[in-house]
């Protein structure tokens, strides 16, 4: 992690003046696997905190795994608060895994660029998603996730940069530390609002 930050701090003195202000990241680590990935598609476009707590209404209703949520029916996920298509989603990551269409354990050892070509095909698993999976679980260092909201309003805050492709652009010269740059990112996000997260 220093050399990852000596780096940035080199590249550009605004992750200097987080640190100073607010301290060192947290590292976000979550465990491989199902779980995970149905904790990400609860995420996807609502509060971190919401998804929680549904995925923990999930937990304590019912056994989280694929066997069990491929066949509970609509109307309890419905009763555990989540929506329609989300149940459609977690429904059809359940019968990848089942079906062996989705190994996904095999997908420590395969490239970003690999998994992100095999997550992809299903439906509800977009590029943001797989983002965070390869960040938190996967540990990949190099990644800027531009569908996040957080990032983006915090780099066009920090660097008024506005379009994304210029993001994309100027976030290359942050490689091959892309992830930690993103983990100051959200630390300036959420210290500033003085909201903590817990991955």
């Amino acid at each position: 992690m220093q050399e990852a930050i000596d780096y940035l701090t080199s590249k550009n003195p605004i992750f200097l003046e987080i640190i100073k202000k607010y301290g060192l990241p947290q590292i976000p680590k979550r465990p491989q696997g199902f779980e995970t990935l149905v904790l990400l598609i609860l995420e996807q476009q609502v509060s971190v905190d919401s998804a929680k707590a549904t995925f923990l209404k999930i937990k304590s209703h019912t056994v989280c795994n694929p066997e069990t949520l491929s066949i509970l029916p609509d109307e309890e996920f419905r009763i555990l608060g989540v929506s329609r298509q989300k149940t459609q989603y977690i429904k059809i990551l359940a019968e990848a895994i089942l079906s062996k269409k989705l190994d996904i354990e095999s997908l420590a050892v395969k490239s970003a660029e690999e998994v992100r070509k095999e997550l992809i095909q299903l439906k509800g698993i977009g590029n943001w998603t797989i983002d965070i999976y390869l960040m938190f679980c996967l540990q990949e260092p190099d990644l800027i996730p531009l569908g996040d909201i957080a990032v983006v309003n915090t780099i066009k805050e920090l660097l008024d940069i506005h379009d994304k492709k210029e993001m994309e652009i100027h976030a290359q010269q942050w490689s091959p530390h892309r992830s930690y740059a993103t983990y100051l990112l959200w630390h300036y996000y959420l210290s500033k609002r003085n909201r903590k997260i817990t991955y």
